[in-house]
């Protein structure tokens, strides 16, 4: 079981977060390894204009896919060589979902990556740019439709939120994630490409990703990141077998950190939590301020040596 290093022990151990003094808790830090590497805003405005120049095209028929490259510019070790953006539909009857795969070319490690949106869908751009960046360094990320073209949007009056909630049924969300790893599944791990997939959620998505870490009996995934997840079920935490990554704010109302905490407990597994202070819900993949452009980079940076220690580093092994 993980335990608490002090922000002080911390800073000490990464010189590339040592001026930053949001960053106060993390759970077995000394562990973490960052490269410094270009401002998150820079690269995501650059991904957004090269997402707006090329348009992708929608294919209906199941597994049938259309893709169009997209070459990114970047700096330093993190340079988007080149990205395969494949708009794609999986599955099959009811079941057929829309989906995003974003596809590292030149420096692909083979490694799968599911990623789950906030409430606002697979079509936000805050979504597609950090799919990209991921993407970027080497992964190949899957991104579902988990609301099946009926997310909740930003102007929608907040009166009608818990309506719209209500109609994105547990069982449902959880099928057609199931949907969206058995193509993974097939795609990766059959074909011998990746040993583990790993798994990623902001907010909605950060609260499925408890819930299906721990209905995952047949143990696809080999790490999880849950950013400031939202209505997470404690109680199954304890059936988690693999280690999950937290990142939140301590002013984020929808995530307690008194909770991220029972929850680490519960799985234990070298799992850790890591809480920046003053940062409210968003603020890893929606930064409003030069101060949270700064706190989103280091948490990319946290997630971007967890996957590469717990998925990458085993698979070559």
């Amino acid at each position: 079981m993980a335990s608490t290093v002090t922000a002080p022990h911390f800073h000490a151990s990464v010189s590339a977060v040592s001026s930053n003094k949001n960053l106060v808790s993390c759970l077995q830090s000394s562990s973490f390894r960052f490269r410094p590497l270009c401002k998150a805003s820079r690269l995501l405005s650059n991904i957004a204009s090269k997402l707006n120049a090329r348009k992708l095209v929608v294919q209906n028929t199941s597994n049938k896919i259309f893709s169009s490259l997209v070459e990114l510019e970047g700096e330093n070790d993190e340079a988007c060589e080149l990205v395969n953006g494949i708009e794609l539909s999986i599955g099959e009857g009811d079941d057929l979902i829309s989906a995003y795969l974003f596809k590292a070319v030149k420096n692909n490690n083979g490694t799968g990556i599911l990623l789950l949106s906030d409430i606002y869908g697979l079509e936000d751009s805050s979504t597609r740019e950090f799919a990209y960046r991921v993407a970027c360094n080497g992964y190949n990320v899957l991104v579902p439709d988990l609301f099946r073209g009926d997310p909740w949007t930003k102007d929608g009056p907040m009166d009608l939120f818990e309506q719209w909630y209500a109609r994105q049924q547990p069982d449902r969300v959880a099928k057609d994630i199931g949907t969206a790893k058995d193509w993974l599944v097939d795609e990766l791990l059959s074909a011998g490409i990746s040993k583990k997939l790993g798994l990623i959620g902001f907010c909605f998505g950060g609260g499925r990703v408890i819930d299906i870490l721990a209905k995952d009996q047949s143990n696809n995934f080999g790490a999880g990141v849950s950013f400031y997840g939202t209505r997470i079920d404690k109680s199954v935490a304890c059936n988690i077998n693999v280690p999950v990554l937290f990142i939140s704010g301590d002013e984020d109302p929808l995530c307690p950190v008194t909770l991220l905490r029972d929850i680490d407990k519960s799985i234990g597994r070298g799992s850790r939590v890591v809480i920046f202070e003053g940062r409210g819900h968003g603020f890893a993949h929606r930064p409003n301020s030069p101060d949270e452009d700064e706190d989103a980079e280091q948490a990319f940076l946290a997630m971007r040596s967890w996957l590469h220690d717990e998925l990458v580093a085993g698979n070559s092994s």
